[in-house]
């Protein structure tokens, strides 16, 4: 990890860590839980809102206006609104994705679940995702929240990774596999 990635990483897990703490005190894990997934849609939805978080440009002042507002609008709660409202003071806003990413592993720990990143060629199937799911929670013990994404470049077929394990199934992959057989037969 690059050192300015890494201090954000602490900035990051610093603002989660009270966030969670203050959250966790209040009994309101999962006002919290929804508040992240809340910020997380709207980071991956909206250009002007990673923009404003990210640029030099924005002033601390419009940050803090721009981020009272949307705290306003999302109905978040005080804890993360204050945070938020803090952060943007600080000119920290743009640890917002690493923070929220940190608050998600806390929040997940905290009622036993794990992620799976889970990137398939097609959108999977409520079905699938179910199946999927229960597979991975007997395999781990653990309650099993999956995070889906498609990828048309595995052509076919998923990638699985859970924690530091990783199970890839993709005909890219296979290909790849493959065409390196082939290269050292050759």
């Amino acid at each position: 990890m690059s050192e300015p990635a890494s201090i954000s990483a602490g900035i990051a897990g610093r603002y989660a860590t009270a966030i969670f703490d203050l959250a966790r005190e209040d009994k309101a894990i999962d006002p919290l839980e929804r508040d992240v997934d809340a910020l997380a849609t709207a980071l991956r939805d909206s250009a002007e809102f990673r923009t404003m978080i990210a640029s030099p440009i924005v002033s601390r002042d419009d940050q803090g206006r721009a981020i009272g507002a949307l705290a306003k609008a999302m109905k978040l709660t005080s804890t993360m609104s204050n945070a938020l409202a803090l952060m943007a003071g600080r000119r920290r806003l743009f640890v917002l994705p690493q923070m929220l990413q940190a608050l998600r592993d806390r929040i997940a720990a905290e009622k036993g679940e794990v992620t799976a990143e889970v990137r398939s060629a097609a959108p999977l199937s409520d079905a699938q995702k179910k199946k999927l799911a229960e597979v991975l929670a007997s395999k781990t013990g653990s309650t099993v929240r999956l995070d889906t994404t498609v990828d048309a470049s595995l052509i076919g077929g998923i990638v699985v990774k859970v924690g530091s394990r990783m199970i890839d199934t993709s005909i890219r992959s296979r290909l790849a596999a493959l065409q390196n057989a082939m290269k050292e037969v050759g």
